[in-house]
């Protein structure tokens, strides 16, 4: 039986002018999974990421981190594993979004602002996930899902050879492999999407025809860290 580790990219630089990259509180969080590898003794076959620039920091955090010993192969890249354009979803709801100007207008009014982020990304997520707009987009939902789990039976297919494999990628695909896999209606991948904490763990068997799900989001190595301020969704 293979074994696929799906782990979420460290926060982001959010609202910084190039979010494709981690804070220092993503760097730290790689580093946190990669020590909490190294004390369960993991060895991977594979490492894979996607081609984003956040994958490839995590990547290197954590595998930095492992000791010796445990030192994996060098990662390939998997554009399968790619994040969806959340900037397109947003703005094919809210085409004022498109001009910052407008955006800081827009939450200016807003008595809180955070939560009036929260409220139009998910409902930009809802007319994505409906299908019905499907040409107002480059990627469909149904287009991104079929996408991610390719890239997933890409690497199940030869699991059992590496035997243990991890994926650095995104809370998206994470969140449509396992909307997926545990047959959940459509709108529970914004469930999902939301919940996965940066630098989570997400852990698939595979055997032949068939991946389950062992666990989802599996932040242990935060919690370890002995710091709420550890653990962030964004």
């Amino acid at each position: 039986m293979g074994e696929v580790y799906l782990v979420r990219h460290g926060q982001a630089s959010f609202g910084a002018a190039d979010y494709d990259q981690l804070s220092d509180l993503g760097h730290a969080q790689a580093r946190h999974l990669g020590a909490w590898f190294g004390d369960c003794g993991l060895h991977f076959g594979r490492v894979v990421t996607g081609s984003l620039r956040r994958h490839k920091e995590t990547a290197a955090g954590v595998l930095e981190t492992l000791p010796a010993p445990l030192a994996p192969p060098q990662p390939e890249i998997d554009v399968g594993f790619n994040e969806y354009d959340h900037t397109e979803i947003l703005t094919r709801h809210c085409p004022a979004l498109a001009d910052p100007a407008e955006t800081k207008l827009i939450l200016a009014k807003a008595s809180s602002p955070g939560r009036a982020v929260q409220r139009i990304f998910t409902e930009a997520m809802q007319r994505w996930l409906s299908s019905r707009h499907d040409d107002d987009y480059t990627e469909s939902w149904n287009a991104f899902r079929g996408r991610c789990l390719k890239a997933l039976w890409r690497l199940a297919e030869n699991a059992g050879e590496a035997r243990r494999i991890v994926v650095f990628t995104s809370g998206g695909p994470i969140a449509a492999i396992c909307q997926s896999l545990l047959d959940l209606p459509d709108h529970r991948m914004i469930e999902l999407n939301q919940s996965i904490v940066n630098s989570a763990v997400t852990k698939l068997l595979c055997q032949p025809g068939r991946v389950s799900l062992s666990y989802l989001n599996n932040f242990a190595h935060l919690e370890r860290a002995g710091s709420p301020d550890a653990i962030s969704y964004r």
